[in-house]
């Protein structure tokens, strides 16, 4: 069919490639025209793989009003409003993943409410924005390195203006030192890492085998006796 290609060299391609598993090979073929047909029947297990769903994961406090106000979710829309305006050019995205108010007992000053912020930053897909830009520009990873690096800034800028300015501080304010960030690979559903599996790509995200199955976001494949096909979603 049309998703299969045979080269002039001999090489098999197949593109849009997403069935896993047994393929057969059948190929005859003669030495000489007048030496009778050969048949060689070759079977190979094929995997599907996909690229890591990679992003950055940060965490951030800030002093806030009392935990029942409206300004904390009113400054809440304004933040993730301004943080996704700032990486929008490089197609990257910010998502909230949890905002929690705490009340926090300080050593000095007794209690005072704090929001723990919880953020990811991670890039579109290239294909659906129709910039031009040099392919290391357009490339993932440098985009959410450039990403992490106006985020950071933002937050440091946020500090030094309170440093500089002689008034009291505001209701709402960004805590100095509490932004931490990670690193995070994950696999899409279906498909896990396994360096014991896959030696020759360690670091891939390669379809579930029967017998395996990963239901969301993680990076592995998980045991499931009862499930026999590739890339399965649940057991």
């Amino acid at each position: 069919n049309s998703s299969v290609q045979i080269s002039p060299t001999g090489t098999l391609i197949l593109r849009h490639f997403n069935l896993s598993g047994v393929y057969t090979c059948s190929i005859v073929y003669k030495l000489t025209a007048m030496q009778p047909d050969k048949n060689l029947v070759i079977k190979y297990l094929i995997y599907a793989y996909s690229d890591p769903k990679n992003y950055y994961e940060f965490t951030a406090r800030y002093h806030t009003a009392p935990c029942n106000s409206s300004h904390n979710t009113s400054f809440e829309k304004t933040l993730f409003q301004i943080l996704n305006k700032l990486v929008a050019e490089l197609s990257c995205e910010v998502t909230l993943i949890k905002s929690e108010c705490h009340h926090v007992k300080m050593q000095r000053g007794g209690l005072q409410n704090e929001i723990f912020f919880t953020f990811s930053v991670a890039s579109l897909d290239r294909e659906n924005h129709n910039r031009l830009c040099q392919q290391s520009a357009c490339d993932a990873f440098h985009r959410l390195n450039k990403a992490k690096h106006l985020i950071e800034r933002f937050f440091k800028q946020q500090v030094e203006v309170s440093r500089k300015s002689s008034e009291p501080l505001p209701e709402i304010y960004y805590i100095e030192g509490t932004l931490q960030t990670v690193w995070v690979d994950r696999c899409y559903p279906g498909y896990g890492m396994s360096a014991l599996i896959h030696p020759d790509c360690p670091k891939c995200c390669v379809v579930c085998s029967p017998g395996s199955y990963n239901p969301s976001n993680g990076i592995h494949c998980l045991r499931c006796d009862s499930s026999l096909i590739y890339g399965a979603t649940k057991c």
